[in-house]
């Protein structure tokens, strides 16, 4: 079961990963090159130089695509192992199956961290990294045991407590600067967070499709 479990993973891991890569290299990565303008230009802008001159169609590194196609793969992978060990536990898991759980696992790690910490571009204004960490794993943490509860827990009681989990890390506000904002323009810092949600739940839907599918092909077969 262990070998299946892994072929799996990889096998959809690497599909996922290719398919996210490809979507984002036409999405999120323009997106961000044109972030990097200005962020590059900042020092000049504050000594009175004039704003850069943005091009509609930036260009895109070849290596770094690959570094980042590479990098998704290998998280899609890690993804689609704990996912295919909740279908070994569950059991009677396909593909269908699998979309509903890969929403599950967009809703914890991607949905519910967005409400108190966006999508960044380069240059935008951030609290300290250690203190967006802490905030962003307990808020990944409660909200998958709380979906966990929701979904197979028994009794009202414990879909209760599901539930407060999943609204527990809000009532904390999120880490923020005390200046908002950051040197890209404000439309496109809401272009990339409306575009890294969608793309977020594009993978985590093919991911938990894809992880069904074969995870049921390799039992059965």
């Amino acid at each position: 079961m262990f070998k299946k479990i892994v072929f799996a993973a990889a096998a959809a891991g690497l599909l996922a990963g290719l398919i996210v890569s490809a979507i984002q290299s036409v999405g999120a990565i323009p997106l961000i090159l044109k972030a990097e303008t200005y962020e590059n230009a900042g020092p000049q802008r504050q000594k009175g130089a004039a704003a850069p001159q943005v091009q509609e169609a930036a260009s895109i590194d070849v290596s770094r695509t690959g570094l980042t196609a590479l990098s998704n793969v290998i998280t899609a992978i890690g993804f689609a192992l704990v996912l295919i060990a909740g279908f070994a536990v569950k059991g009677g898991i396909d593909w269908r199956n699998g979309i509903l759980w890969g929403l599950g696992g967009f809703a914890a790690f991607s949905l519910a961290p967005s409400l108190g910490l966006l999508p960044e571009l380069p240059g935008t204004f951030a609290a300290p990294l250690p203190d967006r960490q802490i905030w962003w794993v307990a808020t990944v943490a409660m909200t998958a045991g709380g979906l966990a509860l929701g979904a197979f827990a028994p009794g009202w009681g414990w879909k209760m407590l599901g539930a407060v989990l999943i609204a527990a890390p809000h009532l904390i506000p999120a880490p923020h600067p005390a200046r908002l904002g950051g040197l890209a323009p404000e439309a496109l810092m809401n272009q990339f967070v409306a575009v890294s949600l969608i793309t977020s739940a594009l993978f985590w839907s093919v991911l938990g499709g894809l992880s069904g599918y074969f995870f049921h092909r390799f039992e059965n077969a």
